[in-house]
């Protein structure tokens, strides 16, 4: 992989993770469609850890209030919105930690066929239109139940196939949930934090226990190049996806799901 695959595969990560487009869709996709050998899951895992040190960073303030409010409840039993939030952040994320560990290897290879991608692109950008549609959009996260907590969890577990955006499946369950679309997202970007840092620890395990010698010095640039293209990108889509909607991103990935249905039928 030379130093200009690595520099845009890892903007394209950055800016594609906390859209509703699926990242790992595009990582797998364009080093196809012009040549490139497959970058690898150590590739992968590296920028998706550069985005979230930019989600970390650009939610700081709000991980502090919910870090703090979940130990105050847990050490001295004082409940609160953000300690509830807190919890209900780690109880959305078992669903797809128990299926990602069931799947882990050969299934996860071959979920990275195009046609797979294809489908599952068409097929859940569909659903985020209607959800976006037809939502009431009148709740913001903290209102959630545990019953809603736990059926945006198991949504969440459907981004392990190639096409299918954890951020795009997430904002559609909360938005059809009735929360807003500035709570979708928040909730949504909340929700990677766990998934991406337990991902890239056991693949950085992986990569230190291999024999061969891993690319470092591209893998930190990437991880670099995409963090900076994801703090840029939260912060535009926070701040026009109320105006926008959804539908943009739909659209994207109907015309993406058709082109990849023409080139790989």
């Amino acid at each position: 992989m030379d130093w200009l695959q690595t520099i845009l595969l890892a903007a394209l990560q950055g800016l594609t993770e906390f859209l509703p487009i699926s990242s790992s869709a595009h990582l797998i996709l364009l080093p196809r469609l012009v040549g490139w050998e497959d970058q690898g899951l150590a590739f992968d895992v590296a920028v998706h850890v550069g985005s979230l040190a930019a989600l970390v960073c650009y939610f700081r303030h709000q991980l502090y209030k919910l870090c703090d409010a979940w130990w105050a409840q847990v050490t001295r039993g004082q409940g609160s919105a953000d300690a509830r939030l807190a919890w209900a952040v780690v109880i959305a994320t078992l669903p797809v930690m128990v299926i990602g560990a069931a799947i882990n290897g050969g299934v996860e290879v071959l979920l990275r066929d195009p046609m797979v991608i294809a489908a599952a692109t068409l097929a859940f950008g569909i659903l985020l239109w209607i959800a976006d549609r037809h939502a009431r959009r009148v709740r913001d996260e903290y209102t959630l139940s545990w019953r809603d907590i736990v059926i945006v969890g198991c949504a969440q577990a459907l981004a392990l196939i190639p096409g299918t955006s954890r951020s795009g499946i997430t904002m559609t369950a909360a938005l059809a949930l009735g929360l807003t679309r500035n709570a979708a997202a928040r909730f949504s970007f909340l929700l990677s934090i766990p998934v991406i840092l337990l991902a890239g620890v056991l693949k950085t395990v992986e990569l230190l226990a291999a024999p061969e010698t891993a690319p470092w010095l591209q893998i930190l640039v990437g991880a670099a190049v995409s963090g900076i293209t994801a703090f840029a990108c939260i912060h535009f889509f926070l701040k026009l996806i109320e105006r926008v909607g959804m539908t943009p991103f739909v659209v994207y990935r109907i015309v993406l799901a058709l082109l990849l249905i023409y080139l790989y039928r």
